[in-house]
């Protein structure tokens, strides 16, 4: 009896999962949301700003430079805050610093994170060591007009999509019992239409090139 009550001294699902070293959060959902919101925001209107000037002799787009702040926020969300959680997750439950309660935070809404569940950090290490990086790497890439700016934009996206499905689809094969994805998709869309335009316009260069010599 007493082993049951002392599994269910946290707020996670289901209530008789085991968090032994589990420290209630002495900050409250609103602090951490405020700083979430703050930084986000921050970057969101520094990448806008940013993003005004000419690249190329010509200006970005709305919808691009909208899709750039995406990428910087998930800068800052995928090599930050999930490279914590990549680099702590053995010790969150217990742990006191800012990072570790807003994960606990998050472990409300997917218990997965609160026991560092196989997947979870396995998707997170991978996310924080490649699609945070990448998705900066985006941001320069196309504020330098480098060529290959949608080839990254649709690796990244990819990814994000992958990870995504893979994340909802193994909860849903639990039964939901622990508890990002229109925009990729979107990027991904973009990324076709741009790289096949950009093929498109190569393969009648070409053929005008043979055409001409013949």
């Amino acid at each position: 009896m007493l082993k049951e009550a002392e599994t269910m001294i946290h707020p996670y699902r289901p209530r008789n999962l085991s968090i032994p070293n589990y420290v209630a959060n002495d900050r409250s959902m609103s602090e951490i949301l405020i700083f979430l919101f703050s930084v986000s925001g921050i970057l969101l209107l520094a990448t806008w700003s940013l993003t005004g000037r000419k690249v190329s002799g010509s200006r970005l787009s709305g919808g691009r430079r909208l899709a750039l702040c995406w990428f910087t926020v998930c800068g800052f969300i995928h090599g930050v805050i999930e490279g914590w959680f990549s680099l702590n997750y053995t010790i969150i439950p217990e742990d006191q610093s800012f990072l570790s309660q807003l994960w606990k935070e998050y472990s409300k809404g997917d218990s997965r994170y609160a026991i560092a569940d196989n997947f979870t950090v396995s998707m997170e290490i991978v996310t924080a060591c490649l699609w945070g990086p990448f998705s900066i790497w985006i941001v320069v890439a196309f504020l330098n007009n480098h060529s290959y700016r949608f080839v990254l934009q649709l690796i990244v996206s990819l990814g994000q999509l992958y990870g995504a499905v893979l994340y909802f689809f193994t909860e849903h094969r639990d039964g939901y019992i622990h508890s990002e994805y229109v925009i990729p998709f979107i990027l991904i869309v973009d990324s076709w239409s741009q790289l096949s335009a950009c093929q498109s316009m190569f393969d009648k260069a070409a053929l005008k090139g043979k055409s001409k010599r013949s």
